[in-house]
């Protein structure tokens, strides 16, 4: 499959602040995402990092997909990144097309499809009247865009991306309706890996 991201962008550094309107855990895995994309030798972080922080760090996010296996794959996928078909990434900027790039990557460290998945988990959070977006609100974020790199790295591991979002939306709603207390989420398996991380 080829890249769908143009090159041409000047290195930068991915130091940019998630800002504000994430909770605590958000800003955990914005900022494992970060260290990943700058470990990696990325030129940003990208929708494809903030993916596999989502997966490594949040087991709500691993619970709503269809099962075990499943969420293992799609991990099995993301770490294979800097080895394998994540390769044609190297040296590119994601930008799915999706919305107008305004402000040039190189200065924000943010991939254009990962700045507009974060303003989508923020906007959701204001939606249900909250002050800060959860992992839940970022992986729909990133699901919306069919064309940034986490949706690739999910269709490569043969996730019904529709069927996915979907059972976010329904997590999401059950969340909504009580109050944002407990684990709210449904449609998922409940998986943690086998130490308790999903790892």
């Amino acid at each position: 499959m080829q890249s769908r991201t143009p090159s041409g962008a000047e290195p930068g550094p991915t130091r940019e602040e998630p800002g504000p309107g994430l909770s605590a855990e958000l800003v955990s895995v914005v900022s494992g995402a970060r260290r990943r994309a700058v470990r990696d030798g990325d030129r940003q972080i990208d929708t494809a990092h903030l993916l596999h922080s989502l997966l490594e760090a949040d087991p709500e996010v691993r619970a709503v997909f269809e099962s075990g296996a499943q969420a293992v794959r799609v991990l099995g996928y993301l770490v294979q990144r800097s080895i394998g078909y994540g390769l044609q990434w190297q040296g590119t900027v994601e930008d799915s097309g999706a919305v107008p790039v305004v402000t040039p990557a190189r200065e924000t460290g943010w991939s254009p499809a990962a700045r507009t998945a974060m303003d989508v988990a923020r906007e959701r959070a204001e939606l249900r009247g909250e002050p800060r977006a959860l992992g839940m609100d970022l992986l729909a974020g990133l699901v919306a865009d069919p064309e940034c790199r986490a949706v690739e790295v999910l269709a490569r591991a043969r996730v019904d991306v529709p069927a996915l979002l979907l059972r976010i939306e329904a997590g999401c709603r059950q969340y909504a309706s009580e109050g944002g207390h407990g684990h709210g989420y449904v449609g998922g398996h409940g998986y943690t890996g086998s130490n308790g991380s999903g790892v």
